[in-house]
């Protein structure tokens, strides 16, 4: 699969993301929102956004490797923040830079939206991740 990123001259810049992704493949992979759980359930980095960003990462890298895919091959990233305000962006950017080279994120990001919401599935889950990925 090959997927190009980039960002058109007119668009705001400079952002942690692309604004575009063009992917050509077959095969769509969704990976469902990943929160800061280990397999069992316990939970990572509770009440550190920064942690609970990079272990949800670190799951969604799982997912996409689990059907063959890698972050080369993600079109879109959504997070969702509880209680988001743009005083977080660098606690949020800290969690996406501290695991990006483990997990073969390139910076700047696929395209990506940060979508503020009240609550999560539980009061400990600070963000969760989707991922949309294309394959051959």
């Amino acid at each position: 699969m090959t997927v190009q990123y980039f960002t058109p001259e007119g668009m705001l810049q400079p952002t942690p993301y692309h604004h575009v992704a063009v992917g050509k493949g077959t095969t769509q992979v969704h990976v469902s929102g990943q929160v800061a759980r280990q397999a069992d359930g316990t939970p990572v980095a509770p009440g550190d956004l920064a942690g609970q960003v990079a272990q949800a990462l670190r799951n969604i890298a799982l997912g996409l490797a689990g059907a063959g895919a890698s972050f080369a091959d993600v079109l879109r990233l959504t997070f969702y923040v509880t209680q988001w305000s743009p005083e977080k962006i660098g606690d949020f950017m800290a969690g996406v830079e501290a695991v990006a080279e483990e997990i073969g994120l390139q910076l700047p990001m696929p395209p990506a939206s940060l979508i503020g919401v009240e609550y999560l599935f539980e009061p400990d889950v600070l963000v969760e991740v989707e991922a949309t990925a294309l394959l051959d």
